[in-house]
């Protein structure tokens, strides 16, 4: 009864994101604000990610773990959402140089790249029985398929999406958000945080897969 309750929690608070990132689709902010949101959202995972690791070695039981874990998540997605959302939709107004890139390749790298996310978040949920932003940890150790040639391919795919997107609207402020803020921010999660977190709940079959496979751009699966 007490994980039906702790699922049906973790929905809800999901449900409350995706509203909260809806309702930050439609404002009228001004520039001052959005550059705020953009800017300051991701800046935030910084210390986000930073108080769950202490948190997380303060006392790692596996309930602790998993408590912590899932607030990391939700706070991180919501923040990184939010700015995320209004970077899109306001992209035309800070575009700064436009990249000389034909629309289309862009929409086609666009398309590949987020096909390779979706095809990643899939490989997550029938290897590793689990769901991205802590819906649902993963119960076993995802290392089959696109997570034998590395250990992140849904943040390798997405990165690439981002950066798509760049050349999708030929702007090249938004590449250099890209580089310079998200990118950062999502290495920063997985080398502070989630290594560790899978540390503590997989242990030694962890520390194997790690130690024989990348952590972002892709190699041969080795035996």
């Amino acid at each position: 009864m007490t994980h039906i309750l702790e699922d049906l929690i973790r929905v809800a608070l999901f449900v409350l994101i995706l509203l909260i990132w809806l309702w930050m689709l439609d404002q009228p902010f001004s520039n001052t604000v959005n550059l705020s949101v953009i800017v300051g959202g991701i800046v935030l995972v910084f210390p986000i990610v930073w108080f769950g690791r202490m948190m997380l070695d303060k006392n790692p039981s596996m309930s602790r773990v998993v408590r912590i874990t899932t607030f990391v998540h939700y706070t991180v997605v919501l923040v990184c959402g939010v700015s995320i959302f209004r970077a899109v939709v306001t992209h035309q107004e800070w575009s700064g140089w436009i990249l000389p890139v034909p629309t289309e390749i862009g929409l086609i790298l666009v398309i590949v790249t987020g096909a390779a996310s979706l095809l990643a978040v899939a490989n997550l949920a029938l290897k590793g029985l689990g769901a991205p932003f802590a819906i649902a940890l993963s119960k076993r150790l995802a290392k089959d398929w696109l997570y034998a040639w590395t250990r992140n391919p849904m943040v390798l795919a997405t990165i690439a999406f981002f950066l798509s997107l760049g050349i999708w609207f030929q702007s090249s402020l938004f590449l250099l958000w890209v580089v310079i803020l998200i990118i950062p921010a999502f290495l920063f999660i997985l080398k502070v945080y989630e290594e560790r977190e899978l540390e503590l709940r997989f242990g030694a079959p962890y520390l194997a897969y790690k130690a024989k496979t990348p952590l972002l751009f892709p190699r041969s699966p080795r035996g």
